[in-house]
């Protein structure tokens, strides 16, 4: 989407512009979550890869997690990776 825009080419006193229009692929999940079996108390690590680097929101049915003590998200480029800590039964 960067590259939009009007472009010129100049030879002498002559020049021809033309206009650029790049529109945006969808994101797409490249590699989707998986199902996870741990154990009470310990932490868990759930990643998806995207097809471009997105902003993404983790949620529990229809809660939107914040960063805590608890939820730790990080993303590094087009991995989405969201720990759990200290998982209780409720977390699942």
């Amino acid at each position: 989407e960067n590259d939009a825009g009007d472009y010129t080419c100049v030879c002498g006193d002559k020049q021809s512009t033309a206009s650029l229009a790049v529109h945006a692929l969808p994101v797409l999940f490249k590699e989707e979550l998986k199902n996870e079996e741990v154990l009470e108390g310990t932490s868990v690590s759930l990643r998806c890869e995207l097809t471009k680097a997105a902003p993404v929101q983790w949620k529990i049915r229809s809660k939107v997690l914040k960063a805590s003590d608890k939820y730790q998200m990080r993303q590094p480029g087009t991995t989405a990776e969201l720990v759990i800590h200290d998982l209780e039964v409720k977390d699942a």
